[in-house]
């Protein structure tokens, strides 16, 4: 039994020594070699099973691990799709062999991990994607187009979701795939958004040849391992909140009042307070999720409440900043980093309401699967995929 206080002395004690002075936005070589160095201290993987590389430790020691972290701004935001999403999903449903040979890799940090689901023809309805996996011997042939896809720029590996049976409804005929980033058929371009950043990216996959012991799951089981990456991805951004102190939450925004003058004037401390009320109301539902990992209950749905407190408090923090800071909130002073922090969360918070999911879909979830509310009609669960006129197959129809 781990003595959890100890555990998270002396994850502090190795913080301070390995991660006091580390820039944010480090280079890739260097975010790298950080997570080589957390890894061997036994601080990546905690939860993770130990056959496979991890540390196979339990929910609390991992969150007390997040407690010590908070302070530190780690660079690991490149890894986090591997950690939060597609490692998850290889450990959860993935062969032996599979497990054997990325998991390890990707907690160390020798392998960068992206997830390729969403198409410019399906957004929101990501069964209704097009992609296509055809069958050549022992291996499958894919071609098709991926759209909003973080850290493909620097990913080795993905998880992508493609069409294998058109003949079938069309959450019956997806097949899972791990394809290598940096195979010739595959091609990367970065999306520049508002922020003036790329933090995502469109891919395009030419006749990429993907052996056939890459399948994840079952083939023409791909919804079902598709549902279990995305709720181990909701979970993930949501509970990654309480990991570290965002620039737009209670913390550095009262600070930011308090040099300006404004914390004593009522309606900011009434913002200030709602904030601080929401950030308490989503660290303590994440502590309870954690508590039920530990004990063997997944979240399952439960995730997507996460995600929604998630977005609705990056809405509302980005609404508490832009009061309290005025202009500042978009334009400041060269040098200023805590401001342009601030700008430039602003600018990404609406990009949390769609990303993952959107609010809209989460409440939908939530309705349904946690609540027990009746379903929205849906009238193409029975009709095969060719027949239906979805996504660019719609435009075609109408040609």
């Amino acid at each position: 039994m781990t003595d959890l206080d100890e555990y998270g002395r002396r994850a502090r004690a190795w913080l301070e020594a390995n991660a006091s002075d580390l820039s944010p936005e480090p280079d890739l070589r260097t975010a790298r070699a950080f997570m080589a160095k957390l890894y061997d201290a036994g601080y990546s993987g905690i939860t993770w099973p130990a056959e496979y590389g991890g540390q196979g430790l339990s929910a609390a020691e991992e969150r007390a691990f997040q407690q010590a972290s908070r302070g530190f701004t780690l660079p690991i935001g490149v890894f986090g799709i591997g950690f939060g999403m597609c490692g998850p999903t290889l450990v959860s449903i993935g062969t032996e062999e599979q497990k054997r040979r990325y998991v390890r890799p990707l907690l160390r940090g020798e392998e960068i991990w992206c997830q390729m689901f969403s198409e410019p023809g399906a957004g929101s309805d990501v069964a209704s994607l097009q992609t296509r996996a055809v069958r050549d011997g022992d291996a499958w042939v894919v071609n098709g187009q991926k759209v909003w896809t973080s850290v493909a720029k620097q990913a080795d590996f993905g998880l992508l979701i493609a069409r294998t049976d058109v003949d079938v409804p069309k959450h019956r005929g997806i097949t899972m795939f791990i394809v290598d980033m940096h195979d010739p058929g595959v091609t990367v371009r970065p999306l520049r958004d508002m922020s003036g950043e790329s933090h995502f990216n469109e891919i395009f996959l030419d006749d990429v040849r993907i052996p056939a012991d890459r399948v994840v799951g079952e083939v023409n089981g791909g919804w079902s391992a598709a549902v279990t990456t995305l709720l181990h991805e909701r979970v993930s951004i949501g509970m990654g909140a309480t990991r570290t102190e965002r620039p737009a939450s209670f913390g550095p925004l009262a600070a930011a009042a308090r040099e300006r003058g404004t914390l004593g004037d009522p309606a900011v401390r009434d913002q200030l307070v709602e904030l601080y009320i929401r950030e308490r109301a989503l660290d303590l539902f994440n502590a309870r999720l954690a508590q039920e990992l530990k004990a063997g209950i997944q979240p399952g749905a439960r995730g997507s409440v996460s995600k929604l407190l998630l977005a609705d408090l990056m809405l509302h923090g980005a609404d508490v900043a832009t009061e309290i800071l005025g202009p500042d909130s978009a334009a400041h002073g060269e040098g200023d980093r805590q401001d342009d922090l601030i700008a430039r969360t602003l600018a990404m918070a609406p990009g949390m309401a769609l990303g993952g999911g959107t609010n809209e879909i989460m409440r939908n979830i939530i309705g349904d699967r946690v609540l027990g509310l009746p379903r929205e009609p849906q009238v193409d669960r029975t009709v095969p995929f060719r027949d239906l006129k979805v996504g660019t197959q719609a435009k075609e129809a109408g040609a």
